[in-house]
């Protein structure tokens, strides 16, 4: 009787340990996907083109309508990103980054014309 109430004690002690681990196993999976420079440099390019509209409205050069219209081709990008890095592990491929820049070019060249 002693005997089943250590070995079950110790079982417990082992599956509440794997599950630490594992929590902190991903909690390093999650900062490195946030961090993957693939995803930092769309991320990055989208935040500027925020900061550039934002600049054009101040300036005059686009109207409140056009600026949200560009916000929100800019969210359609992020939500694609972050669509396709739940696809891959976290991060997003060399070729799904050449789309998404592909994408941002073609906002980039709608502001402040």
């Amino acid at each position: 009787m002693m005997t089943k109430k250590i070995i079950g004690g110790v079982a417990i002690a082992v599956l509440a340990a794997g599950l630490a681990g594992g929590a902190v196993a991903a909690d390093k999976d999650t900062r490195w996907e946030r961090n993957h420079p693939r995803r930092e440099e769309v991320n990055d390019r989208l935040a500027n083109q925020n900061r550039r509209i934002h600049q054009e409205v101040r300036e005059g050069e686009i109207s409140h309508q056009q600026a949200a219209r560009l916000h929100n081709e800019d969210h359609q990008i992020r939500q694609e990103e972050r669509l396709m890095a739940g696809q891959n592990g976290g991060h997003i491929t060399r070729p799904e980054q050449q789309a998404l820049n592909q994408q941002e070019n073609a906002v980039s060249r709608q502001i402040g014309r």
